[in-house]
């Protein structure tokens, strides 16, 4: 449990009262500010062991309540190392300038200093007895600092001033115990006010005591201010499931926009609403793409999963006139998916293979040349992948040859995030392939940390062989990832190839890099498949130690050659298995010690120049041996 308050601590509270904040960003940004708080607090001496605060925001506050913070930091010794003895005094024993000098610094007489055996020699030293500062004395600055340290793309300055934050401040209400810490951030003189709900409660509320913070949001404020990214977010799909059982179908529950719509709102009521059942005719992640990702609606399935023309919606005001409500989101929604279904009639109408021309007007990456550019590369990698994937070499190339047809699309170029699947939908009302249809879409795939895998031997062949063009091309042209600059999603690729490799069984050889390499025109560039090799090995790093995997026997398996990520992932297995045998640590002692004798002994050859005198061998063994 958390420690209570004492005679020596008092609960601690901050909120930054802001303008709207960036909602994707917002959970990201409080934690961070959590944690930049901790850590700074920690290292001041400030935060009790074991303290369990709490993070607290909404659309237009970041706020931290930590339920017991010390109100002084513990007094400490600091030892002073002086000069050495034997330079502190003369040949006389009396002191010399250096000893004095030493003394004056420590405010004492030379005979208060005491003398210390060091790894230099003894030396003068003095214990220096000094006082920990008041918590009111250090918030400040590790405020300060724990705001300045969050992860934020591009500050933003506002009014006459020169202060910058993610958005322009209002308020600061900062509370130690009852008392009110007398300071200035971000421009804002400190105060014991909140501010509730912009239309239900936008008057100051006083907060007497941290605890009573979240208390009077919620009852006062119409705020409020949970844990967002998790308990409000739950809240939130608890009233969209709610409502959307009311209309009789299951909400389309979707994690990042549950977390979205949380840091949209202060206080949530599900509204619903419907549309003309006409558009279901659209395909069914075009009405998704309007309903989620345009409008932040949750959509709505029968039992079989078919979707309804019916959705729940958040509203952040509890409305006199719910009605009007819905009709205003049932408005807007209209133009949106009249512009998809004409967009989907004129899209479906024309052939994939009619917009190969257009690609190479498409500009990929203007060192890589065109989509058409990249086309043509990945339809040859891709007929050589699928002999190591067990897909059809045609159709690979025929599923390459078409894959970024549907950029060029009107519904791609509406929503960016249904490259693939539009693609899918048109090869199959094209009559192409089942298998290359559905290719198509799935070389895209993972499009994110746990994302599905491809389940077509096409589909496969196509994702690895696209992910390979990537990241050869982008490592040749010197863009490869630096610190948290990945702008072309290599890791992401690079994980994408290691996890269809090890979850799909798929034997991706390392071979295939020099393929890729080829493709770019580089065959005289032998470094680059060793270099995008390296980068793939630390991708299967991270995946194995995420995964349990020991970072030892990871370190032994990377010091052999392998043939790609499963031949690596199951030399791990058979190594682990090898571990728990009963005879495993004496082979492994026995092993290290030959390979510690034989560097012994290429040392000990080097030394005396490689010369061995066989006539001193007395016994047949010896002579054996040396000709062995």
């Amino acid at each position: 449990m958390s420690p209570r308050a004492t005679s020596d601590t008092q609960p601690f509270l901050v909120e930054i009262g802001t303008e709207e904040l960036p909602p994707k960003s917002l959970p990201r940004l409080a934690h961070a500010f959590l944690e930049n708080f901790e850590t700074l607090a920690l290292s001041e001496n400030l935060l009790p062991p074991g303290a369990k605060n709490e993070v607290y925001f909404s659309p237009r506050r970041l706020a931290i309540y930590a339920p017991a913070l010390r109100l002084k930091q513990p007094d400490r010794e600091e030892e002073r190392l002086g000069p050495a003895v034997a330079a502190a005094f003369d040949a006389q024993g009396l002191p010399t300038k250096a000893a004095e000098g030493f003394a004056a610094s420590c405010g004492v007489g030379v005979q208060k200093l005491e003398r210390r055996q060091t790894d230099k020699g003894e030396r003068l030293a003095y214990t220096i007895h000094v006082s920990g500062d008041t918590a009111a004395e250090v918030l400040p600055d590790i405020l300060r600092e724990a705001l300045a340290k969050l992860p934020v793309a591009k500050r933003m300055r506002w009014g006459a001033g020169t202060v910058e934050f993610v958005r322009p401040v209002h308020w600061l209400l900062l509370l130690l115990g009852e008392k009110v810490l007398k300071t200035e951030l971000l421009g804002v003189k400190a105060g014991n006010k909140t501010y509730g709900h912009r239309f239900h409660h936008p008057a100051a509320i006083a907060v007497k005591r941290p605890a009573d913070y979240r208390r009077l949001l919620e009852k006062t404020g119409k705020v409020l201010v949970e844990d967002r990214a998790g308990s409000l977010a739950a809240r939130i799909g608890t009233l969209v499931a709610q409502a959307g059982k009311r209309l009789g179908g299951t909400a389309q529950l979707d994690p990042a926009l549950l977390q979205e719509v949380a840091a949209l709102v202060e206080w949530p009521v599900a509204v619903t609403g419907g549309f003309d059942a006409g558009f279901l005719s659209l395909p069914d992640e075009v009405i998704v793409a309007v309903l989620q990702g345009q409008q932040r609606y949750f959509p709505l399935r029968d039992k079989g999963g078919r979707l309804l023309p019916h959705f729940v919606t958040l509203s952040n005001i509890q409305s006199l006139k719910p009605a009007e409500v819905q009709r205003g989101n049932e408005r807007v929604i209209v133009p949106r998916l009249t512009d998809a279904m004409f967009f989907w009639q004129r899209d479906s109408k024309a052939r994939l293979e009619a917009r190969l021309p257009e690609l190479d007007k498409m500009i990929f990456q203007k060192e890589l040349g065109s989509y058409g550019d990249k086309r043509r590369r990945v339809s040859n990698l891709a007929e050589a992948v699928a002999g190591h994937t067990g897909g059809d070499p045609m159709l690979a190339r025929r599923a390459a040859t078409l894959a970024k047809c549907d950029l060029l699309s009107d519904l791609v170029g509406e929503f960016p995030e249904l490259q693939g699947s539009i693609g899918k939908r048109i090869a199959a009302a094209n009559g192409e392939d089942p298998e290359v249809a559905a290719a198509i879409e799935e070389h895209y795939l993972p499009r994110f940390a746990g994302d599905r895998l491809p389940e077509t031997p096409t589909g496969r062949t196509l994702a690895i062989a696209d992910k390979l063009d990537t990241l050869t091309g982008i490592f040749a042209i010197g863009q490869k990832p630096t610190g948290e600059k990945d702008p072309f999603a290599l890791r992401r690729a690079g994980l994408g190839i290691v996890r269809i490799a090890v979850e799909g069984k798929v034997d991706v050889r390392w071979s295939m890099l020099r393929d890729a390499v080829a493709e770019l025109g580089q065959q005289k560039n032998l470094a680059l498949a060793g270099e995008v090799e390296k980068f793939l090995i630390e991708r299967l790093r991270a995946y194995s130690l995420e995964a349990g995997r020991r970072a030892d026997i990871f370190e032994a398996v990377a010091s052999v050659a392998t043939r790609g990520p499963l031949d690596f992932q199951r030399r791990l297995a058979a190594v682990e298995s090898f571990m728990d045998t009963p005879g495993a640590k004496n082979l492994a002692a026995a092993n290290k010690r030959i390979a510690n004798i034989l560097r012994q002994a290429d040392q000990k050859k080097e030394d005396y120049g490689g010369r061995i005198d066989s006539s001193a061998y007395a016994e047949p063994q010896e002579r054996a041996l040396h000709a062995e």
